[in-house]
């Protein structure tokens, strides 16, 4: 059900091919609890089959480069997953990528034509105090290309600034995993802060939908999706706004 009909023909014919920096966490703690977390599956697995599936070219990159660990609890023993996952665990190819991302400061995010962050809570120990992580959103943000998160993924957005030195959410409408979805999984006091009150506080203009209902909003450049649930409206978002590129 994740598969988009979206394609790019005519950038092809141009040989053009979209360009996607996805930037995944490091980390597999959280905190000094000794629980294990990292990225969650299904905010990976769904927008990469999304986009490679309509043509576009992803990098993976993560803050430490090298492995990036999945949080357990977005996995299932095998057969029991929704069938992205599934197809995301049976992949070789994107396991070995996975295993060996490149580092985030490797690359200019101006480069590409979006940068793209898949969340679980991992996220919110690294990606904010990377300056690779850092640079690469604000690189993008100043050459106008598209930046899009999903879940935790946002807390890639809370130290990017625009160049006049204000956040790059400041004034824009945005949305990511809520105080209260925090507060239901137990977490809220685990955590080192809460990303929709961050994001607020930087002036970003949070809109959100009940507990694990899909939500998704674009505003500009910036797209961003509310929990796992979300995964595929941010796909299909970052889609139709590249398509829009493309056609304009």
């Amino acid at each position: 059900m994740y598969r988009t009909t979206l394609t790019f023909d005519r950038l092809k014919e141009h040989y053009m091919t979209p360009r996607i920096l996805m930037i995944v966490t490091s980390n597999a703690r959280l905190g000094d609890t000794g629980k294990p977390t990292g990225l969650w599956a299904e905010e990976l697995a769904v927008p990469y089959y999304a986009l490679v599936d309509a043509g576009v070219e992803v990098t993976l990159a993560s803050p430490a480069g090298g492995p990036t660990p999945i949080d357990p609890g977005s996995l299932k023993p095998m057969g029991e997953n929704d069938p992205v996952v599934e197809r995301f665990l049976a992949d070789a190819a994107l396991q070995a990528r996975i295993a060996a991302t490149s580092k985030a400061a490797d690359w200019d995010g101006a480069q590409f034509d979006a940068v793209f962050f898949p969340g679980g809570h991992g996220t919110m120990w690294d990606l904010p105090h990377d300056a690779g992580v850092t640079r690469a959103v604000e690189r993008a943000f100043a050459a106008r290309k598209l930046i899009a998160s999903v879940c935790h993924g946002a807390a890639g957005l809370v130290t990017a600034l625009r160049p006049d030195g204000q956040s790059i959410v400041k004034g824009l409408r945005v949305n990511a995993f809520t105080d209260a979805e925090e507060v239901a999984v137990g977490l809220e006091t685990v955590v080192p802060f809460l990303l929709e009150t961050r994001l607020r506080q930087l002036g970003g203009k949070f809109e959100g939908a009940a507990n694990w209902q899909p939500f998704a909003i674009r505003d500009g450049q910036l797209i961003t999706g509310q929990n796992p649930q979300s995964s595929h409206l941010v796909a299909l978002e970052l889609l139709a706004a590249l398509r829009g590129v493309a056609q304009g």
